[in-house]
């Protein structure tokens, strides 16, 4: 088994790498050739949450797990909150294959979601980026969101004001002009990312003009929310997978109230085979609930596990 510590992870998977696994991993799910196991996943008080996602995709022989979750008290002891490990095994006999540090790793492949439904959903000419959150996984989801459309602002909210100036100067390496502003000014913006692990709406239907679309790529846990149950309702809604939208997702609220009908939400991975036209006009506002499958981070260790026996890195261990 190999072993690929944290510390070699950004020398041998890129956001591109990140992209392509990523987007191989949509079309994989709804063609029936991979597909995702029950989610675990545990509070643990204090706003800690561990779990386990996993899953096989026989086209790529990819069988794995990645344990790990949200700790929100790391950052006082110089560490992100989020914590995670991949574990990869061989699909035909189940022996460990390797084991790979997953946080760089979730980061890299959670912004390549956003980064791909803003690709296929958001209109051509949209320039205007907002996000909503500053945490440690917003800088990933404003560079993968910069590849992909030309911007020229980019606009922000958090609930905690003082930590934007670092998305800020992310937004700087790019080139691009960055505002803090109230929530009611997301209007603004033609694209918008959430990305915070809050237990309540922040963005409202109201912050949200005709025409946007939206990356919610917060909500992984039951009782998470980011957006208004409104706002999921009144817009075309697209996932990762649907049972786990409607069941830890951002879907989960306006599900549960009767506002949306699940039977409607679609797999981003139709729109990627040709199965689903996307957005379908100007003002509509699209949607895409990103809960974060396993079967994207078996993707992406698998990258990195490939790399690693390619430069001869990582530590093997007899099994």
């Amino acid at each position: 088994m190999l072993i690929v510590p944290e510390a070699l992870i950004a020398s041998l998977v890129t956001a591109e790498d990140a992209f392509r696994a990523v987007e191989a991993c949509f079309a994989a799910m709804v063609r029936g050739e991979a597909y995702n196991f029950p989610v675990v996943r545990e509070a643990l008080g204090e706003g800690r949450q561990y779990g386990f996602k996993s899953g096989l995709d026989r086209a790529a022989g990819q069988l794995g797990v990645k344990a790990g979750g949200y700790f929100p008290g790391n950052a006082a002891k110089g560490l992100i909150n989020h914590q995670s490990s991949v574990f990869l095994f061989d699909p035909d006999t189940g022996r460990p294959v390797a084991m790979v540090g997953g946080n760089l790793l979730t980061a890299l492949r959670t912004a390549a979601a956003s980064a791909i439904a803003i690709d296929r959903l958001a209109r051509p000419e949209a320039h205007v980026l907002g996000i909503v959150g500053a945490g440690h996984q917003a800088g990933f989801q404003l560079r993968a969101a910069a590849r992909v459309r030309r911007f020229e602002r980019v606009i922000a909210w958090n609930l905690h004001p003082e930590m934007l100036p670092k998305l800020g100067a992310v937004a700087a390496e790019l080139g691009l002009p960055f505002e803090a502003v109230d929530l009611p000014r997301m209007r603004e913006a033609e694209v918008i990312v959430t990305i915070t692990s809050s237990p309540a709406a922040s963005l409202l239907a109201e912050h949200v003009a005709p025409g946007t679309h939206l990356s919610c790529m917060g909500t992984d846990t039951a009782g998470k929310q980011e957006v208004e149950p409104a706002l999921v309702a009144g817009a075309s809604v697209f996932t990762d997978e649907v049972a786990q939208s409607v069941t830890i997702g951002e879907a989960q609220h306006a599900v549960g109230a009767g506002l949306l009908d699940a039977a409607g939400i679609v797999p981003l991975g139709d729109v990627l085979i040709g199965r689903h036209e996307g957005r379908k006009a100007m003002n509509e506002i699209t949607l895409f609930d990103g809960t974060g499958v396993g079967l994207q981070d078996l993707a992406v260790a698998s990258v990195a596990v490939t790399r690693a026996r390619e430069r001869g890195l990582g530590i093997e261990v007899g099994v």
